[in-house]
């Protein structure tokens, strides 16, 4: 596998930062990354994004918090994080001790004035190299998705964020709108240095013994490779419009899936719901990728945007 990698330039371009390549946990489904440093070694990533975290410390949601479904899983789990001051002041400075890539803050708020407070915290922290805006969660009641569903409430969030950083701002997106490009574009004029999508679709499940709702919550965000379609898709239509990077998410599961999102535009991928199924699956698809790339003829993950 040395070998292989040699003779292909996995690095990838995100702005300003390069990664040693485009695989990055998505944000909830790999902790702070410190609970998986005694599975793998952590620095095989181009990334990590850190679980989600509010200004306030959260218990999330009441349980059940997991439905499962033929081509993935719901969760419910409510943005479940122990506050900013926790992952300023220990997890990213801990994590930051282990792992020499792209650490990346994933940020929730419930009014434009937290999710400010949470990045001015975030971009002073050294361990923090880029900051990823969550306004897409449907998970919470009360922000979160609410200001992820109107262009101009994203566009708010952007803008105000943006004033207090220094750091890279990547903005997470919803697919629960009628035009992402709508959404992607208010963002990108409003300041954003890149884009990230898809956060989960709505979903929802039913006891139909019980006759009750799986879930607590009743619903929550479906993910899984069911949604790889629809996120590709909404990829392509974001990347050929707007200039920022993007980051690929939504259903990715092999080297394969990480190629064709780069192919559909991203620049980097995002890996979520597989790690839950998988944890060995980010380690596997970096491993993977230079095999795959020599199928294809590849030198390079860089410009495959078709």
């Amino acid at each position: 596998m040395d070998k292989d990698r040699q003779k292909c330039d996995l690095q990838v371009r995100l702005g300003d930062l390069t990664l040693k390549n485009p695989v990055i946990p998505a944000s909830g489904t790999f902790g702070f990354g410190l609970e998986m440093k005694e599975v793998f070694d952590l620095n095989l990533l181009g990334g990590i994004s850190m679980k989600g975290t509010t200004r306030d410390a959260r218990f999330g949601n009441p349980t059940p918090r997991i439905a499962e479904c033929r081509e993935g899983m719901i969760n419910s789990v409510g943005l479940q994080n122990p506050g900013i001051e926790a992952l300023v002041s220990e997890k990213a400075p801990a994590l930051r001790a282990v792992y020499d890539g792209c650490i990346i803050a994933n940020i929730s708020g419930f009014s434009v004035e937290e999710y400010v407070e949470c990045c001015r915290r975030a971009d002073a922290c050294a361990a923090i190299d880029m900051l990823e805006i969550n306004v897409s969660c449907p998970n919470v009641h009360g922000g979160g998705m609410a200001f992820g569903t109107d262009p101009a409430m994203a566009a708010q969030v952007t803008a105000a964020v943006k004033q207090v950083t220094s750091k890279p701002v990547y903005i997470k997106l919803s697919p629960n709108v009628t035009d992402i490009v709508a959404m992607a574009r208010a963002c990108e004029e409003a300041g954003a240095d890149g884009l990230v999508l898809i956060n989960t679709l709505l979903g929802m499940r039913i006891d139909i013994r019980r006759r009750q709702p799986v879930l607590a919550n009743k619903m929550g965000g479906f993910s899984g490779p069911a949604i790889f379609p629809l996120a590709l898709r909404m990829v392509y239509q974001v990347a050929h419009t707007c200039s920022i990077p993007v980051i690929g998410c939504g259903g990715v599961a092999s080297a394969e899936d990480v190629i064709e999102m780069m192919m559909a535009g991203a620049s980097a991928v995002e890996v979520g719901a597989e790690n839950l199924r998988n944890p060995y699956a980010c380690r596997d698809i970096v491993e993977t990728l230079p095999q795959v790339m020599r199928t294809l003829k590849l030198d390079t993950l860089n410009n495959l945007k078709i």
